[in-house]
């Protein structure tokens, strides 16, 4: 079994994989809030959500994962090496990741950004754009040559409330849901309609630049944790793919068969 990892700046999702499997096969998919853990918390966590869903810790034999945030990164390695004995395969531009990255400095495209585009160009085919809706908003555009060629980063909803929060005393905070309509007729209803209504304007319009430069019609995939409530809105996303992240990283790890593996 394979175990993969996305760690982000607010959320940490994970997924037990058959090696040779795809979504449908996989036997976990958990999602939970990133903080500042030891290894033995990490390891500990990782071993009661196997417990929780029947897996034998014995069973996990590869790891992968990406990650954002340095600090973390170093943690989940050593808990996964001293409570898998396996070494895990980190994600980076030095790896084969079956696409080409054609940018002016490889180096600075985050791990979860490659995922997303090896994930999308394998499921759906080049050229494709995937949509990431966390903490950040990632829109990353693989070409027709199946080349990872950029996008866009714009601050993520939660980002952009937190922020309205934090710097107006009166208001209120809310769940980002759909409001009935753009006019809020009371306070709840108008930030939803600045939050949702206006992110889904401005995804669509990055897009659509997006489309235009690349000349061609692609696919448009959603991801993320606010990827539900824009694609209802949108008039660009085609699909939403909760796990695209964790599928990139799969296929990652495919195409990576000399990983270190067990250690010790």
């Amino acid at each position: 079994m394979l175990l993969v990892l996305d760690i982000g700046n607010t959320s940490t999702s994970i997924g037990v994989f058959p090696e040779t499997g795809g979504k449908d096969d996989a036997a976990l998919h958990a999602n939970f809030m990133s903080s500042e853990r030891t290894p033995d918390e990490a390891g500990l966590l990782l071993e009661n959500l196997l417990a929780s869903k029947g897996v034998p810790k014995d069973a996990v034999d590869g790891a992968i994962l990406c990650c954002v945030v340095p600090s973390l990164e170093h943690v989940w390695c050593a808990a996964i090496e001293e409570y898998f004995s396996i070494s895990p395969v980190v994600v980076s531009d030095k790896l084969n990741l079956g696409i080409q990255i054609d940018m002016d400095f490889p180096g600075e495209v985050g791990a979860d950004r490659l995922a997303n585009a090896v994930g999308a160009a394998e499921k759906y085919g080049c050229p494709v754009v995937a949509v990431d809706l966390g903490t950040a908003i990632n829109i990353d555009v693989v070409s027709a040559k199946g080349a990872y060629i950029g996008g866009a980063i714009a601050p993520g909803l939660q980002t952009s409330v937190k922020t309205l929060f934090s710097r107006t005393a009166k208001l209120p905070q809310v769940v980002l849901d759909t409001p009935p309509r753009a006019i809020g007729r009371n306070t709840v209803h108008a930030i939803q309609s600045g939050i949702v209504f206006g992110y889904t304007g401005l995804v669509d319009e990055l897009v659509r630049r997006i489309l235009a430069e690349l000349g061609a019609k692609a696919p448009v995939v959603a991801t993320g944790g606010h990827a539900e409530v824009l694609a209802s809105q949108s008039a660009i996303i085609g699909a939403v793919d909760r796990w695209l992240t964790l599928e990139g990283l799969r296929i990652i790890y495919g195409r990576n068969k000399t990983h270190p593996g067990r250690v010790g």
